[in-house]
């Protein structure tokens, strides 16, 4: 059994860093990949292309510099962007595919697939490698999950994945979405990972045996939440399982230590916010917005983020944890003022 390996540290883990890795870390952290044998390297903002804004975070540089760096540190690896239609732009898209680009995965709410119906094909017409991305795959069911891939299938993508973006799956379930897909599409499947719930490597593995031949890791686990897959850790389970990915084992070990751990801001753990995320079943790039508004606000980020997930709030909508967050603090108010106006009334009824 072959898997192919796509490193997202300098996509996903863009959220890590709050999206500002310089050109010069993109083009360490390719060229150590590369070194590995990793297939295919995703850079851009941690939102894809075009998600550099006061709504999610401004990059450091722009997503074509970054594509640019990347290029020109691999020898053997493609490099990939992500574009969420309606973030992202098909002109952004071609953009870094002059520059280099030759992997384009397309990411949609998992319920709105049809949002990737000019930008799949546009991608496959030009000559990319072309991936459909379901994200925030547990709140559906595997049948309908499926229903979704086979439009991603139809449009031309070469993989459709499964994307645990809140890390809230958990084996049983991971598997059985990739089942689903595997038997209802025609093309490849792939898993993209959260560990929020400590899972991530359990459910790589779990997708694999239903059929995945594509799966997602970040060095050290960087990403949004308490981060994706580790690679290296990814990388050596599926050896020790059989599981042919073409990647140096130690190559990789050595890119996790030498390169990529002296560039994490802090340790990528499932601490209780993150672990919150996976319970609540909320998308892991909200982590560090909500820690900014609980803050500003005087809560506990898990509040917000269980009334997040109570609201089946998506990627998009980060607006909303200020708005709960608001209303929270609105309710408390009211609630004060009550116990003070019951207060009045007992004391002039003295």
């Amino acid at each position: 059994m072959t898997v192919q390996v796509t490193d997202t540290t300098l996509r996903d883990g863009m959220h890590t860093v709050s999206h500002c890795f310089r050109p010069q870390d993109v083009a360490e952290v390719s060229a150590a990949l590369d070194r590995a044998g990793v297939q295919i390297v995703e850079v851009a903002h941690g939102d894809g292309i075009g998600g550099s804004s006061l709504q999610y975070g401004l990059a450091s540089s722009r997503d074509v510099e970054y594509v640019e760096a990347a290029v020109a540190a691999v020898e053997r690896a493609k490099v990939a962007v992500l574009l969420l239609p309606g973030i992202g732009t098909i002109e952004q898209l071609r953009e870094c595919k002059e520059r280099g680009a030759a992997v384009a995965r397309v990411a949609t709410h998992c319920t709105e697939a049809d949002l990737a119906q000019q930008h799949i094909p546009w991608a496959r017409e030009n000559g990319l490698w072309t991936v459909g991305f379901l994200m925030m795959s547990h709140m559906i069911e595997p049948a309908e999950l499926a229903e979704q891939a086979k439009l991603m299938d139809s449009y031309g993508a070469n993989v459709v994945y499964v994307v645990d973006s809140a890390g809230a799956l958990l084996p049983k379930g991971a598997g059985e979405r990739v089942a689903a897909l595997r038997e209802a599409a025609e093309c490849e499947v792939g898993f993209h990972a959260h560990n929020n719930l400590g899972c991530a490597i359990g459910n790589s593995l779990a997708a694999v045996d239903a059929g995945a031949s594509w799966l997602d890791g970040s060095l050290r686990g960087f990403g949004a939440g308490s981060g994706n897959a580790p690679t290296e850790v990814l990388v050596a389970a599926l050896d020790r399982a059989g599981v042919t990915t073409g990647v140096d084992v130690f190559a990789l070990m050595d890119a996790a230590e030498e390169v990529a751990a002296p560039l994490l801001p802090r340790p990528q753990i499932v601490d209780r916010a993150s672990l919150a995320l996976g319970y609540a079943g909320v998308y892991s790039s909200f982590l560090l917005h909500a820690e900014r508004v609980a803050a500003r606000f005087g809560f506990d980020s898990r509040e917000i983020l269980v009334e997040l997930g109570r609201r089946r709030t998506v990627g998009g909508q980060e607006d909303m944890i200020i708005d709960v967050a608001a209303e929270m603090a609105g309710r408390q108010i009211e609630r004060g003022e009550r116990v003070a106006n019951r207060l009045d009334s007992l004391l002039n009824d003295r």
